[in-house]
């Protein structure tokens, strides 16, 4: 199961920093990734991380604003974000998968419940 958690609401240029926790003894085994859904529009992918922290990629929106990281010590995945804007208020999610390859949500098997990022101009 994964939990997100740190979400609120933040103005234009600030930060915020989400945390997804993750239960089970695999954690290590899962590719983690976050995804955001914005009111009206589909989830889309943001960015993700590999088994063991060691790559990290991002959609071209957030590339050099959001940093993603992870502690498999702790079963724990994290998303940065510096430099906040309006569009990106969303609902955020953070997701498992087993397999490398695309990052579309049918790629992805656990999902967690959401937080919710509001970011006022």
């Amino acid at each position: 199961q994964l939990q997100a958690s740190g979400g609120g609401l933040v103005q234009a240029g600030g930060s915020l920093r989400l945390s997804c926790a993750a239960s089970g003894r695999t954690f290590s085994s899962y590719i983690m990734g976050w995804f955001r859904q914005a009111p009206g529009k589909e989830r889309e992918f943001v960015g993700g991380i590999s088994w063991s922290g060691g790559s990290t990629y991002y959609v071209a929106s957030v590339k050099g604003r959001f940093t993603i990281s992870r502690d498999n010590a702790k079963n724990m995945v994290y998303l940065q974000m510096n430099s906040l804007k309006p569009e990106d208020t969303a609902v955020y999610y953070c997701a498992a998968k087993t397999k490398p390859g695309v990052n579309l949500v049918p790629s992805y098997d656990n999902w967690g419940q959401g937080t919710l990022v509001t970011v006022s101009a």
